[in-house]
């Protein structure tokens, strides 16, 4: 299967509670909610297709643990994700967590690079990481992660969790897709293409 990543992000790169408030209050956040108001119809047509993709969701426990909190309770029929988010296998990478209550659930225990990379190699089409920065961010380092879709939303928190943080291996990535929605977001879609290249920008300086 090939690794997919899809993360809500922030001007300022911040991935955290992006739903609401009360979302994710880690560390005393108190600005969530920042990706709601851009919400749109074309958004909402593109995170379904990309969602359509999945065989598998590949989750941290912070993220599992929440996910399986809410989307159990979502059971309108018309809602365009919560049918698969629910009914899709979850792989929820933890060294804590010994079973979980967001059914089909597998716990991946042990080291998380290694046990991805096991899943990895498995048939399928795409196992999706949402959310779980702290999971996604390791494993982009690591190289295992192979599409990388960002929503960046036009406002700028200056507080909060970042998707990427400054450790970690440097990655190359090539855009693939990019689309603007009616309300303002980015839908940016690469493909990672392995480690960014030293030297790759030597003639830079004869411009300058």
């Amino acid at each position: 299967m090939k690794v997919a990543l899809s993360e809500f992000v922030t001007l300022d790169g911040v991935s955290q509670g992006p739903g609401s408030p009360d979302e994710d209050s880690t560390d005393g956040f108190t600005r969530g909610g920042w990706l709601v108001p851009h919400m749109d119809a074309t958004f909402v047509r593109r995170a379904s297709a990309w969602l359509g993709l999945a065989d598998g969701l590949l989750l941290g426990r912070r993220t599992y643990e929440a996910f399986a909190r809410d989307w159990p309770k979502i059971t309108d029929p018309a809602d365009p994700f919560a049918g698969r988010m629910n009914t899709l296998p979850k792989y929820v990478v933890s060294n804590t967590l010994t079973e979980g209550t967001w059914h089909p659930t597998t716990v991946l225990a042990g080291d998380p690079v290694q046990t991805v990379a096991d899943l990895k190699a498995r048939p399928g089409r795409e196992l999706q990481i949402h959310g779980s920065s702290r999971l996604a961010d390791s494993l982009l380092s690591a190289g295992l992660v192979d599409t990388l879709r960002l929503v960046v939303a036009p406002v700028v928190v200056r507080s909060g969790r970042r998707l990427l943080n400054a450790q970690g291996t440097p990655n190359g990535l090539r855009l693939v897709r990019h689309e603007a929605t009616p309300a303002g977001l980015l839908l940016l879609e690469y493909e990672t293409t392995g480690q960014a290249l030293r030297g790759r920008y030597e003639g830079v300086a004869a411009f300058t």
